[in-house]
């Protein structure tokens, strides 16, 4: 069998079984689902929940789109595999190709770059399905600094944390590089509309001196 009947003939088991007590508690597997990282009810019906690299695709396609509106030319790939193309390995300065030595261990999940007239901006965009966590700042403004990314873009499939503006607001440097150059931005997609409906603390696409 193939893994996507595997994963209908799951969810027809777990549908069946679902109101029955789990032995020796109180509890139904129904419970157990609702709590699941892996499944979820929708409709009374039991479905799979998509794993948080099913999004790459369809965010890297909405930023594309973004930055059509913005440069002529730019690139950008999955490298969540810690694989990095030849393209993209060639923008990188050779004095600085020793990054990739330390990407092994953890990569961005999309890489990429705009082309400019002597040299290159990089991007990086980190993606999480739940909701953002400070270490999830850590880790994306490492991706930056090892790039020296123009942009960095920590997207959720969850609204972004009052607690974290909040904490931004009295911590900026949070947020923030050394370099005007650098730019780093919290981001919420909306899986159901597949669209980014917050950015914080703004919009690079909507001001245009981020791009000039």
């Amino acid at each position: 069998m193939t893994r996507s009947p595997n994963r209908v003939y799951l969810v027809s088991c777990l549908q069946h079984f679902a109101p029955i007590p789990l032995r020796g508690t109180s509890d139904t597997l129904e419970n157990v689902i609702r709590n699941s990282d892996l499944l979820k009810y929708k409709d009374n019906k039991i479905e799979m929940k998509k794993q948080e690299k099913e999004y790459y695709k369809v965010i890297e396609a909405k930023l594309e789109e973004l930055l059509r509106t913005k440069s002529d030319s730019f690139y950008l790939e999955i490298t969540a595999n810690k694989k990095f193309s030849n393209k993209l390995k060639a923008e990188v300065n050779r004095n600085r190709d020793i990054i990739f030595h330390f990407l092994k261990e953890a990569a961005p999940d999309v890489t990429g770059f705009i082309k400019g007239r002597y040299s290159s901006d990089f991007i990086v965009l980190e993606i999480k399905k739940d909701v953002i966590k400070l270490d999830h700042l850590y880790q994306t403004k490492k991706y930056a600094h090892l790039f020296n990314s123009k942009f960095a873009f920590l997207v959720s499939l969850q609204p972004i944390p009052e607690e974290i503006k909040r904490l931004h607001r009295s911590t900026h440097e949070l947020l923030s590089f050394i370099s005007y150059h650098n730019t780093f931005v919290l981001v919420h997609f909306d899986d159901k509309s597949n669209e980014f409906v917050e950015w914080y603390p703004e919009n690079p696409f909507e001001k245009d001196w981020y791009w000039e």
